[in-house]
């Protein structure tokens, strides 16, 4: 369950197979005045904005039962209930759920809706925060998906160093130093520093110096870790594989920046 706020108004949402779902509940509390969510179902032109949309996204509709809600609605005898729609209808668009976040939950694009029943400023706020925010959970993923990636391509390293620069009889510690200094040459050829380096300059941070890269960092160092694995394995020397790797660093970094400033200006 995940949160963000409108009007000084905090609204719960989560995921139902790869559909946001946001907080009618928590939306309501920024209406003035004692209001409930079925008198927003009573309402005529709601029912018929929930058929259309049922209609568009569930095979399992009940068209019949839809039928006769929608031939009552708007009479002052009518009252329906969120878990009266639901059931009678099996829709999909609008849920209740208990529990310690319960409330009445409904697809974004019907929360959206529902949005302009409290006021039209809250409406184009809310449409607004909640695409602020989905961008930035986008880049999360983004940076994680770069992270792991990177995690990968250090395994397929440490590997090549393995095979091919750790002597049988070595150490724990001196193995550790060897994988700690081919580490150091992926961090020189883009950091232009040690892990030692990085620690002794910013020692409150914790860390190291890849956990504080940018995304254009991270997918230079997944490539650069690659082309070291096969340097190591055609048995290049280490100083001559970091001269090799800084320029192709330098290379990359530059392209991806060129890149991401035409995105920006697109």
């Amino acid at each position: 369950m995940r949160e963000f706020n409108v009007l000084d108004t905090k609204i719960t949402y989560f995921n139902i197979n790869d559909e946001d779902y946001i907080s009618l509940t928590d939306m309501l509390k920024s209406k003035d005045g004692e209001f409930f969510i079925s008198d927003w179902l009573r309402n005529r032109n709601t029912i018929e904005f929930l058929g259309i949309w049922e209609e568009l996204h569930n095979t399992n509709f009940n068209y019949g039962e839809f039928a006769i809600i929608k031939s009552q609605a708007g009479l002052n005898s009518y009252k329906i209930s969120v878990k009266e729609w639901v059931n009678k209808t099996n829709s999909i668009g609008v849920v209740a759920k208990t529990g310690r976040y319960g409330g009445t939950y409904a697809h974004k694009d019907i929360a959206f809706e529902f949005g302009m029943w409290i006021s039209p400023k809250f409406k184009l706020l809310l449409i607004k925060e909640f695409e602020r925010l989905k961008a930035e959970e986008q880049k999360q993923v983004g940076w994680n998906a770069k992270r792991e990636l990177s995690k990968i391509n250090y395994k397929i390293h440490t590997d090549a160093i393995r095979k091919n620069l750790l002597p049988k009889k070595l150490t724990k510690y001196e193995t550790s130093m060897v994988y700690a200094e081919e580490a150091d040459v992926l961090n020189m050829a883009i950091f232009g520093m040690t892990a030692k380096q990085w620690r002794e300059n910013n020692p409150n941070k914790r860390g190291n110096v890849r956990d504080y890269a940018n995304i254009n960092e991270l997918i230079c160092l997944a490539n650069l870790e690659n082309i070291n694995s096969i340097y190591v394995n055609e048995g290049i020397k280490q100083s001559d594989r970091l001269i090799r790797l800084n320029k192709i660093a330098i290379s990359q970094m530059e392209i991806l920046t060129e890149t991401n400033k035409k995105i920006l200006i697109q």
